[in-house]
């Protein structure tokens, strides 16, 4: 498909996909931070001191200034919404502004401060994330601090971009992941230019504005709201290099940091995609290993090669011709989020189990199911949020890099020895961003964090979106970067049944407990 496809897989959060799964074999719908249309205005309280809203411009002085009207949700009274004023564009603090969507669940217990959570895409809505949090968060994290969860600029219900409709966004998703045809290349040459024309077009003047370091700066501001001197930070998945760029920017304000599921900062489009590639593939056959073990008689075959045969042979049978899925067809492109999504966690490779066996039988309803809640996608052809649209325009700003269309089948060779399985998909994936028009003026970074508190940096060794290599990197790259391993399947490494993980993160968040750099779980 296009370099979408790739960046989807790049930055998505297990934990945000597995939720909307929940939410899809429960009936479940629309995000659930949702609150009224109209944002309340912020409006001040007792002043903290100068030191936690001191702005680093004098010309941002009145949005560091700024406090929180927080109301009790619509969904949920024991949770808290409120927004946040931030310049659309920080070189004019004068200019247009917009609202950011923020949602907090109140400490339970003996409260330590606010812990500011992101859950990556780019594109998942962090109001979501926090409002689930405890799915997401032992309760000795819930005890102890007030989570709070923000859309970023472009996302969820902060100034949302928006370039397709949901008819369109079908399609898109849908379409051949790797066009062998004359016509299937038209076709996905038309959607990748599309797709950029649509997003300038649909959605003003903040789809120039949601870079990575624009977010970073919002988050420093919330961090003033909140009245905290230093920010205390989760992020998963992409949300490490949101974190990352923080402590670039922002390094005398880093507090207690932990960067789950760490994307390696350094690295161009290209090698990003490659090394995930392998990861994905290394990730499928550690399921197939694991139908092996687990069961007398795999369905997928008796070895580990003859397993991903016959994956590869159900997506080549799908190309061909797509799977009845109830009053929809499951396409190629379908067949492929919905393999990658239970790869994510461990936990529901039995999903992927059941969706491959019924896709082997002719029914394509059960990948389709997994598919969707990849996208967000609710049983009434709605999206719950535009996490698909928002990675597309993040993404892209942040690195515009694309490949000519005519130059795609170079990389075939490096693809496919990276990952057999889904080699092509990544390779095509790299034109993604020649249709985006729309330039960001912030120059790139040199990510060091040169000054800032200790940084917990956790990798998995067998993470098939953020391979541990990419944590080794973010450790080093950062001046306090402190790598913590976890030996494990699935994306991100704490709260997934590893009590070392859990014990290192909350010992350290909470008491400030630095573990010894390389320790592993």
């Amino acid at each position: 498909m296009r370099r979408l496809l790739a960046l989807l897989v790049v930055f998505a959060l297990a934990v945000t996909a597995f939720v909307a799964v929940g939410l899809a074999i429960q009936g479940g719908g629309r995000d659930a931070a949702d609150t009224s249309d109209a944002p309340p205005t912020p409006s001040p309280t007792t002043p903290p001191p100068a030191a936690v809203t001191e702005a680093p411009d004098p010309s941002l002085a009145d949005f560091y200034s700024q406090r929180i009207d927080w109301q009790p949700c619509e969904r949920d009274e024991a949770q808290d919404c409120g927004f946040l004023t931030v310049p659309v564009d920080y070189a004019d603090p004068a200019g247009d502004t917009i609202e950011l969507a923020l949602l907090r669940v109140p400490a339970s217990g003996s409260r330590v401060g606010s812990l500011v959570v992101n859950p990556g895409g780019p594109g998942a809505p962090g109001t979501s994330y926090a409002a689930l949090g405890r799915q997401v968060f032992r309760e000795p994290l819930l005890d102890a601090f007030d989570v709070v969860g923000f859309d970023p600029r472009g996302v969820g219900r902060s100034a949302p971009v928006d370039c397709l409709s949901d008819a369109e966004l079908d399609a898109y998703l849908a379409g051949d992941p790797t066009p062998d045809t004359p016509a299937e290349q038209a076709d996905h040459r038309e959607a990748v230019l599309s797709f950029g024309e649509q997003c300038a077009e649909g959605s003003g003047p903040v789809v120039g504005h949601v870079t990575t370091t624009e977010a970073a700066r919002d988050m420093d501001v919330l961090r003033s709201a909140l009245g905290e001197e230093q920010l205390a930070y989760f992020g998963a998945s992409y949300g490490t290099k949101l974190g990352a760029t923080y402590a670039e920017l922002f390094p005398e304000r880093v507090g207690r940091f932990v960067l789950d599921g760490a994307v390696d900062v350094s690295l161009d489009a290209r090698q990003l995609a490659l090394e995930q590639a392998t990861g994905f593939e290394t990730a499928l056959r550690a399921y197939v290993q694991n139908c092996l073990d687990s069961t007398d008689n795999c369905f997928l075959g008796d070895t580990v090669d003859e397993g991903m045969a016959t994956i590869s042979g159900l997506l080549e049978e799908i190309e061909q011709q797509p799977l009845p899925a109830g009053e929809r067809e499951l396409t190629v492109g379908n067949a492929f989020y919905g393999i990658i999504t239970p790869l994510y966690n461990r936990d529901y490779w039995f999903l992927l189990s059941t969706a491959l066996a019924s896709a082997l039988e002719g029914k394509g309803s059960a990948l389709m199911n997994l598919a969707d809640a990849y996208a967000s996608r609710n049983p009434d052809g709605s999206y719950a949020d535009n996490s698909v649209e928002a990675n597309y325009a993040i993404n892209c700003l942040d690195d515009p890099t694309s490949v000519p269309f005519a130059e795609v089948p170079s990389l075939f060779p490096a693809f496919e020895e990276a990952s057999p399985t889904f080699g092509r998909v990544f390779a095509w994936g790299m034109t993604g961003c020649r249709g985006i028009e729309v330039t960001s003026r912030e120059e790139p970074l040199t990510i060091r964090g040169e000054g800032a508190a200790p940084i917990l940096v956790l990798g998995t060794s067998r993470d098939p979106a953020t391979p541990l290599r990419w944590a080794v990197a973010l450790a080093e790259q950062l001046e306090s970067g402190v790598l913590v391993e976890r030996d494990g399947d699935g994306h991100t490494a704490y709260n997934a049944d590893n009590a070392c993980i859990d014990t290192v993160v909350e010992d350290y968040l909470i008491d400030g407990a630095v573990p010894d750099d390389g320790t592993t779980c």
